[in-house]
């Protein structure tokens, strides 16, 4: 009977762990089916796969309009990377990038990052990726006789984020080591260097130096823009990065990003003066919504104090469904302090863009542009009209853009510019 009995109970144990096993797989194949409201990028338990494959006959609502600092959504990336950089398949560097099924293109994803995870079972830090960063371009640009071609070199970085032992610990750095003519090296150098915390539920809580939430276009990542360049009121007034603390917010209905910090665009800059930054973002159909699609109404306030005193006013309205995705922007200065450098001008413009996914890899995108400089002079008015083609070979990790752009200004002559660009993430 004892012998008996330690057969059963041996038969049991094994048994066990092959129940577990199975209904774990059962689970996971259930999420991977059950699609994830994209924006929701600050929860860390909600965030849906970057290489989920979808259907070329569906595609889904990736266009991230509404929330506050998609950069953020790497650490959901590195998240979920706890199993997967454990079973990585035996395979070529190359077969691996060939291989991985990225479509998603809400948000910045990197071809080797489930290779490039690392683990540490003693120090500070729980995981660490490294990462590498490509965006350049060759453009064509001719205004009545004159006709240039040239290589733009967009951004090169190397960097890192990761999470501490304690998971509500997380942070970034990236760096520019190739500098860009006509600009500080030292100021450039340091791209990102940041902490996160969420302790808090929908929260973060963000110290350092990185990326601030002026407009919609003219905070956002990078990697993620629609078109080569942003559009005039995204280069005027936004694309800065300054030393703030940041409180970011993340609700179904509702997501606001505010901060108060220097007004300095680089850390060797110090503090020149002290900026408020404010964005909220009204979601009516809530956070899952693949019935009536994604709409979003926002605005924002920027202010502060960089040699003049200058303030910003912007508004926004969005609406993404399935292969549409459509938006309308515009702002009002008194004063601005943009990625183009200080300005005491009163301006104001606006920018519509709308594109249509034939597939989850190609999409057509279209953008009328307005932009002036100066409210107190009439007659200077810069318009530009842009079509581009996007070609996400694996989502944003690789793709290709085709960009033309006339571009009419009533104090100058028009002048039409063609740019292709490349951009790969590993």
């Amino acid at each position: 009977m004892k012998k008996i009995a330690k057969i059963i109970l041996i038969s049991t144990l094994l048994f066990i762990p092959i129940t577990v096993a199975k209904a774990n797989d059962e689970i996971s194949e259930e999420l991977l089916e059950t699609h994830q409201a994209n924006e929701i990028l600050l929860d860390l338990d909600q965030s849906e796969s970057n290489n989920v494959p979808i259907a070329d006959d569906e595609v889904k609502n990736d266009e991230v309009t509404d929330n506050t600092e998609v950069d953020f959504a790497l650490f959901d990336r590195l998240d979920e990377n706890n199993e997967k950089s454990e079973n990585i398949k035996e395979d070529s560097l190359f077969g691996k990038i060939l291989h991985s099924k990225i479509t998603r293109t809400d948000v910045p994803t990197y071809l080797l990052q489930d290779e490039l995870t690392f683990k540490f079972k003693e120090g500070p830090f729980s995981k660490i990726q490294p990462f590498f960063t490509y965006r350049g371009a060759i453009s064509s640009f001719w205004r009545a006789d004159n006709y240039t071609t040239k290589y733009e070199n967009f951004e090169n970085q190397v960097g890192m984020y990761g999470s501490f032992k304690n998971p509500d610990y997380k942070f970034q750095l990236t760096f520019n080591p190739v500098g860009v003519e006509g600009t500080s090296y030292l100021e450039r150098f340091v791209a990102d260097a940041f902490l996160v915390n969420t302790s808090i539920p929908h929260h973060q809580i963000v110290a350092g130096y990185s990326r601030e939430q002026i407009g919609i276009e003219g905070g956002k990542s990078s990697y993620i823009l629609p078109f080569v360049a942003r559009s005039q009121i995204a280069r005027n007034y936004g694309n800065t990065r300054s030393l703030a603390v940041k409180v970011i917010g993340n609700y179904q209905y509702v997501d606001y990003n505010l901060s108060v910090g220097s007004s300095g665009r680089y850390i060797p800059n110090g503090m020149p003066g002290a900026e408020f930054n404010g964005w909220i973002n009204f979601k009516p159909f809530g956070n899952k919504s693949e019935k009536y699609g994604k709409f979003v109404i926002g605005g924002g306030f920027n202010g502060g104090h960089n040699r003049i005193d200058y303030s910003i006013l912007s508004g926004y309205v969005s609406y993404n469904h399935k292969k549409l995705w459509t938006n309308f922007e515009a702002a009002i200065a008194n004063g601005s302090n943009g990625s183009t450098g200080v300005s005491g001008n009163k301006s104001c413009g606006l920018a519509y863009t709308i594109g249509w996914k034939f597939t989850p890899h190609i999409q057509l995108i279209g953008r009328v542009d307005q932009f002036d400089p100066n409210r107190d002079i009439s007659g200077d008015l810069s318009r530009e009209y842009t079509i581009g083609l996007n070609w996400f070979i694996k989502g944003q990790a690789l793709k290709v853009v085709l960009n033309y752009v006339f571009c009419d200004k009533q104090n100058d002559k028009n002048s039409h510019k063609i740019i292709l660009a490349t951009q790969i993430l590993l």
